[in-house]
């Protein structure tokens, strides 16, 4: 059997693992490199004949979820390859690329993406999927992107546990450990291939979301207007601000047509489980649709805004009508995309923000802290192996507070015994960009 990591050690983002055994060869993830600030992509497999290459002999590509840096490469891969994603995660992704195929310029690459998507097979939690003779079984993890997954790939008479993105500090994390706890008492697990994204800011503060919205609810009652730059399609983050806003009788939740059609889906999946993520029916914002504008003059909002031109149109219409002294907007994303001295710093972010009289910044990440990423080494326990991706440098992992028989197996490096091959590809991180 093979390991082969052919992007992530000692980066964040552009995720690409395979799993290979004599007769069949799977990839997790199919990621893009990150952006700059700029928004530039610097990625030498962003290319048809790049990705044909890597994918060659590929029976099958899984994703652990719909970010970009695990799922950015997507439409590039092959047709006679099988491509696999989360039910939920579909539909937020096929909304996403409906709506840029709207962009300018961009018609025919849309209408790639739209097919492969809509091509792309889907899995629920606890499926199990057999490519040849892999077995995988997707076990559901909380991350900033919802319906993301861990893998449980078994071949070979070896278990291999890859984490993909995860945390334990979102609502839907209580169920990460007895997890884990319900497949070691299956089995042992051999190697664990895990993500480190948070061990180069470990001076960050990991907040749960709950705390996040006892914070927002507060600041819901200092200021009228509210309005929130968040990801569009962190589900959790999104109910965090709706939960806050229905403390407040009367202020309407406001968004545009496609951040309702993605809180439509969750309300039809997740909503059917928790009341914390229906969202019921938010209000659809435009310019001409002066009823709700009076009642947003009246009793404030909590509007849901992107540093895109139409949304500087809504603003630039909407904040002189508005009373600036009760008018605030949360910033709830990596601190580091604002920050002029970052080189993360994006100009289409920092410029939107200044738009606003007043800034709060409320955030929490969407990866594990190094707390959590200990308790899942430990729990986990591998009997082989810890292989650790999505790290700006992989060797901090010595660094956990793990147990130190596991701090042995730590695989940073090419290796090889007479079960197990694992190839660690360091060359192909001089892509590395970026983190969040």
């Amino acid at each position: 059997m093979k390991i082969s990591i052919h992007r992530g050690i000692d980066q964040i983002g552009g995720c690409i693992t395979e799993i290979a055994t004599e007769k069949s060869r799977i990839f997790i993830d199919l990621g893009q490199n990150l952006p700059d600030g700029d928004g530039n992509v610097n990625d030498n497999f962003a290319n048809l004949e790049a990705v044909r290459e890597i994918t060659k002999n590929i029976d099958a590509v899984l994703y652990t979820h719909y970010h970009g840096d695990h799922f950015g490469l997507f439409h590039l891969v092959p047709d006679s390859i099988s491509q696999y994603i989360g039910t939920v995660a579909k539909k937020v992704a096929l909304c996403k690329h409906q709506r840029l195929a709207y962009i300018k310029g961009r018609e025919e690459l849309s209408k790639k993406e739209i097919a492969k998507l809509e091509s792309m097979q889907s899995f629920e939690p606890k499926q199990k999927i057999k490519i040849g003779d892999i077995q995988i079984t997707p076990y559901f993890v909380s991350h900033s992107a919802y319906d993301a997954y861990m893998f449980l790939m078994e071949a070979d008479g070896l278990r291999i546990l890859h984490t993909g993105d995860f945390r334990g500090h979102g609502y839907l994390s209580k169920g990460l450990l007895p997890t884990i706890e319900k497949l070691i008492h299956k089995g042992r697990i051999d190697y664990l291939i895990t993500e480190g994204t948070m061990l180069s800011r470990l001076d960050e503060k990991v907040r749960h979301e709950n705390e996040l919205k006892r914070e927002v609810i507060e600041l819901m009652k200092q200021y009228k207007n509210v309005f929130v730059l968040c990801s569009s399609t962190d589900m959790e983050r999104l109910a965090t601000f709706h939960a806050a806003n229905k403390e407040i009788k009367n202020r309407p939740y406001v968004c545009d047509d496609f951040q309702k059609s993605v809180l439509d889906i969750f309300s039809k999946s997740a909503g059917k489980i928790s009341p914390l993520f229906d969202f019921k029916e938010p209000y659809t914002f435009w310019k001409g649709n002066s009823k709700l504008i009076k009642w947003i003059q009246d009793k404030g909002c909590c509007m849901l805004v992107r540093p895109t031109e139409k949304f500087n149109d809504y603003t630039n219409h909407l904040l002189p009508l508005l009373e600036k002294e009760n008018t605030v907007l949360i910033y709830s994303m990596w601190k580091e995309y604002i920050n002029p001295k970052s080189k993360h710093c994006n100009k289409r972010y920092l410029d939107f923000v200044e738009q606003f009289p007043r800034l709060r910044k409320i955030h929490t990440s969407g990866h594990a802290s190094a707390d959590c990423l200990t308790d899942v080494c430990n729990l986990v326990n591998p009997t082989k192996g810890i292989i650790p991706i999505h790290s700006e440098k992989s060797a901090d992992y010595q660094k956990l507070p793990i147990k130190d028989e596991l701090k042995d197996k730590i695989i940073i490096e090419t290796t090889k015994n007479e079960n197990m091959t694992i190839e660690i590809n360091k060359q192909r991180t001089a892509n590395r960009v970026g983190s969040r």
